[in-house]
């Protein structure tokens, strides 16, 4: 009797202890957040197609601070602070978004200027033609 009391306490010890440990092991992986690899992936990608863009000519403050949030998202990754990490990819997926539509709106506004500066040049050729 005392030794089947004994195989049963030990027993229920064995199953408690293998189950703590595996609710243990089970906190301690779901607990690691995983890298917001989508997030910089995209930061990446709005920083590259801002530089195809000419950003660097027409807005390379805004390129310049995109590339410096990417870089402390990617630090942040490596000290495991993922949230961190995150908030800084958005920040530089929006901040080379910015830099691409500066870029644009610059060049959309130097055609403008060509453009009102050809019509112009139109308006004046088309009036001595007309005082001859």
């Amino acid at each position: 009797m005392k030794h089947t009391l004994l195989n049963n306490w030990s027993t229920r010890l064995c199953k408690l202890t293998g189950g703590l440990l595996t609710a243990v092991l089970l906190t301690a992986c779901a607990s690691a957040p995983l890298p917001p690899t989508e997030q910089l992936d995209a930061a990446r990608a709005a920083i590259t197609t801002a530089e195809q863009a000419e950003a660097r000519q027409f807005a390379q403050s805004e390129l310049e601070d995109a590339r410096a949030r990417l870089a402390l998202a990617e630090e942040a990754v490596v000290a495991e602070d993922m949230s961190t990490a995150e908030h800084l990819a958005l920040q530089s997926r929006v901040t080379a978004e910015l830099a691409l539509a500066r870029t644009e709106a610059t060049k959309a506004a130097a055609i403008n200027r060509e453009m009102q500066r050809s019509a112009d040049a139109m308006d004046e050729e088309m009036q001595r033609q007309g005082d001859q």
